[in-house]
């Protein structure tokens, strides 16, 4: 689940105008039938949905970051380079929040720092109330702690889990998986002083709720996070973020798993520690 994205359908097929049609699968499938749902207007009012709340969520819990020299814009900034290994270990070590830290004070271990904090804060573990505080306090900057955690703790209240199909502990109903996974694609320098970075990453990810009575079934997304980075306490610390959607490619057309897949691939399947 990316936080402050837009969806947009576009037409036509790689700009020729063209348009495909796919016949739904015969197979039988609990989830839902594998593309037409997407189309539904229920299904359109509940994506929709969740995602007016993420932009909202986003832009509450940085509010107060309009200061201009945060902006990350800099007229004489560095060229941008694709991400490519440096060969230097990226990460020493694990908060006791399995959250990697030890990154190296370097534009190497600031895009590494930024890509593993992106997964992080688009992850079902920030919807919890119990996790949330954990997160907060290992990923940005200690003067920015409280702050975060009243204006999150306020963006996701009861209300706003019931919305999105779970109870007060962030925990989705028995028999189903609340799924938000974020993959950085790449990651970008767009500014470098030594002790504050700013880093785009580009995303893609999966989110939304398992189980034959979701109305959210699981979908894919693509956004770029930018970070605002500040060296503090021997680490890599985040100043503020923000999120906008794109660059996503071509939607393919790979058969749609059914629900109990997706579960189970979830819990099969762990993440990766992320390195420039």
């Amino acid at each position: 689940m990316s936080l402050g994205d837009e969806h947009e359908a576009s037409g036509g097929y790689g700009g020729t105008g063209q348009t495909r049609t796919r016949l739904p699968d015969t197979g039988s499938d609990p989830y839902g039938t594998p593309r037409r749902p997407r189309s539904s207007s229920r299904s359109l009012v509940t994506v929709v949905g969740v995602v007016v709340l993420l932009i909202a969520a986003i832009a509450f819990a940085n509010r107060g970051d309009d200061d201009p020299s945060s902006t990350g814009t800099n007229p004489a900034k560095p060229e941008t380079t694709a991400t490519a290994p440096s060969g230097q270990r990226p990460v020493q070590s694990k908060s006791a929040a399995g959250i990697p830290s030890g990154f190296a004070q370097n534009q190497e271990g600031a895009e590494s720092a930024a890509a593993n904090y992106a997964v992080v804060l688009v992850s079902a573990d920030i919807l919890k109330p119990a996790r949330r505080p954990e997160i907060v306090r290992q990923v940005f900057d200690a003067g920015r702690v409280s702050e975060l955690e009243r204006n999150l703790d306020q963006v996701y209240d009861k209300a706003f889990l019931d919305k999105v199909g779970l109870d007060a502990n962030g925990n989705a109903p028995k028999g189903s998986t609340y799924v938000s996974r974020t993959m950085p694609v790449g990651t970008k320098v767009t500014d470098y002083g030594g002790s504050t970075a700013t880093v785009e990453v580009w995303c893609t990810g999966v989110y939304g709720m398992t189980g034959e009575s979701s109305q959210n079934p699981v979908t894919s997304d693509w956004f770029t996070m930018t970070l605002q980075l500040r060296w503090a306490d021997g680490d890599w610390k985040v100043d503020s973020f923000s999120q906008k959607e794109g660059p996503a490619p071509v939607n393919g057309d790979n058969k749609v798993s059914t629900s109990d897949v997706i579960s189970k691939a979830v819990e099969e399947f762990g993440g990766f520690t992320y390195a420039r």
